[in-house]
């Protein structure tokens, strides 16, 4: 009998410990979902800023046609695009557009002091900051997630009722290393833009010396 209650003891424990690991994953999976929704949001507003920074350029640039039709592609593309994965992907596409944006900027001085322009670029930086902390906090509750999907007892309650890896959002390490599209415009004459390297100036000449002409007191 007391061989019994120790079996049922162990079952009932086993069934608990699997309810407990179950109703982990299930909030793991929600807290999944709520931290990509916020780095959507973030996106959503990077994407609302990208026509009127387009227009903006275009009223200095208009001839650049081919640099405003790729950010115009690429932003459709990432707006369209579905799941961590591709979203990271189209990501990578647009941000290398607006790279390109910025540099046709840089080519005009009126239009970098232009207010207007200043503002947009300033929001874009301090979304593209958001959008990095929460891909951040996305990534290490996934990291979490998949770690117990695989790890045992957990992966147990996983393979019963399938829960699967979910996918990182990833940046590119070329764009991950160079940064969020900014522009320094703080830079005054003489001053190199962002990423430039200001060139080497060499110091004048001393006049040449006339070896017959007397030494000066």
């Amino acid at each position: 009998m007391e061989v019994v209650f120790v079996i049922l003891g162990i079952v009932l424990l086993i069934g608990v410990a699997g309810v407990l690991s179950y109703n982990r994953f299930v909030s793991q999976r929600q807290m999944i979902k709520d931290s990509f929704s916020n780095i959507d949001t973030e996106l959503r507003r990077r994407y609302d800023l990208i026509p009127n920074l387009i227009e903006t350029v275009k009223g200095y640039a208009a001839h650049e046609k081919a640099v405003f039709e790729n950010v115009t592609l690429a932003r459709a593309a990432a707006i369209n695009a579905q799941g961590p994965a591709a979203q990271a992907q189209a990501e990578n596409m647009l941000t290398g557009a607006l790279k390109s944006l910025f540099a046709v900027a840089e080519a005009y001085p009126d239009l970098k002091a232009n207010q207007n322009f200043l503002a947009l670029q300033a929001e874009l930086a301090n979304t593209e900051d958001r959008i990095q902390t929460s891909r951040r906090f996305y990534n290490s509750n996934v990291r979490d997630y998949n770690r117990r999907v695989h790890a045992f007892p957990s992966s147990i309650v996983a393979g019963m009722f399938k829960f699967v890896d979910e996918d990182y959002f990833e940046i590119d390490e070329a764009i991950r290393e160079a940064g969020a599209p900014k522009v320094d415009f703080s830079a005054g004459p003489g001053t190199p833009a962002a990423g430039g390297t200001a060139p080497a100036v060499e110091p004048p000449s001393p006049p040449p010396v006339d070896p017959g002409a007397a030494p000066q007191a």
